[in-house]
């Protein structure tokens, strides 16, 4: 860690402390900021950065605090951080009362996503297959039922060339919530009679 990052990290956790003990490490080049495992700030070149959330909009577009990029594999990457210039660190009551608009957003959205259910939490979703339907944009479980097993096979065709009947009986057991050898054997019928009759651009292969 160089000097000025260490410098600013320490005045943060000095500044911050009524929040709750605040720990750091490292990530992306830069440093995250994080209270009982939550991160809310980031620490970069020795400048502190905030989350950005709801509370403190006004606060950023008043002040036109920039955003923190950071490099990952020498690409750009922008995050939803802003800026600590160094008239808020002279108002120490300001800069902790938007760190705990930050920290609580961070803890509020931590809490969304444990309760958010993954695609591979599904029956026959393999993270292979999980990573493939975000890929044709298909991202969480309610997407991926109101599409349906034939729509979603479909999304996932127009990044993969080649798809058998068996990845539709997949989906359309998940959907089900069951596994895919339990299908009615008259809805196993009717997603073959579909499948075998998509054009013959499709290129479906027979298993």
């Amino acid at each position: 860690m160089n000097d000025v990052s260490y410098k600013r990290i320490y005045q943060s956790q000095e500044y911050l402390s009524s929040l709750g003990d605040v720990r750091y490490r490292a990530l992306f080049g830069g440093y995250s900021l994080a209270i009982d495992n939550t991160v809310f700030a980031m620490v970069a070149k020795g400048e502190l950065y905030l989350r950005v959330c709801e509370e403190s909009a006004p606060y950023q577009v008043k002040h036109a605090a920039s955003l923190l990029t950071l490099f990952k594999r020498g690409r750009p990457i922008l995050l939803n951080y802003y800026r600590v210039d160094e008239s808020l660190w002279r108002d120490p009551q300001t800069l902790v009362h938007l760190s705990s608009f930050s920290l609580q957003a961070a803890r509020q959205e931590k809490v969304q996503r444990q309760h958010e259910k993954r695609l591979k939490d599904l029956p026959n979703i393999t993270c292979h297959l999980e990573v493939m339907l975000m890929e044709a944009g298909i991202s969480t479980q309610e997407e991926l039922r109101a599409l349906g097993a034939q729509q979603a096979w479909l999304r996932i065709r127009k990044k993969k060339k080649y798809l058998s009947v068996k990845l539709l009986y997949a989906l359309e057991g998940a959907i089900a919530g069951a596994h895919e050898a339990t299908l009615p054997v008259q809805r196993r019928q009717e997603l073959t009679d579909w499948h075998n009759s998509l054009p013959a651009v499709f290129g479906n292969p027979s298993d």
